[in-house]
């Protein structure tokens, strides 16, 4: 009975890790999927920027033109500091092949998670907004 007991213990804990390891490449791809989704729209941010630095000026409207271009300006920057973040914590290896994670990258990458999805919001928000503004 005990050795049931313990090849049962064995075979979920084998189980578990390389389900984790499995997690790792996977979520590891998610991270890199929202950074391909919106780094595309760099091209566009730097466009309404020209935009609305056009149309600013010391009138109420003129100040939301230059708010909503600030806002880009620091969506784009959050997006510089967060690729060159992320490229000090994780190798090529780890990145482009799902190379497995030690326990402190796994919640690194936990980390960059939860900071992309915000940036993601940050930017489609950023855009969103100068897009709205630039068609009154």
């Amino acid at each position: 009975m005990k050795k049931i007991i313990i090849l049962m213990v064995l075979a979920f804990a084998a189980f578990t890790i390389s389900c984790n390891s499995k997690t790792d490449g996977t979520q590891m791809k998610t991270v890199m999927a929202v950074h391909d989704e919106v780094m595309p729209e760099m091209g566009k941010m730097g466009k309404l920027v020209g935009e609305l630095s056009s149309k600013e000026d010391s009138t109420a409207v003129g100040l939301k033109y230059k708010e909503a271009r600030m806002d880009l300006q620091e969506a784009h920057k959050s997006m510089m500091t967060w690729m060159q973040n992320f490229g000090t914590r994780f190798t090529s290896d780890e990145i482009l092949n799902g190379a497995e994670l030690s326990d402190e990258k796994q919640v690194w990458l936990n980390e960059e998670q939860v900071k992309i999805e915000d940036l993601r919001e940050q930017i489609n928000g950023s855009i969103k907004t100068a897009e709205e503004l630039l068609k009154k």
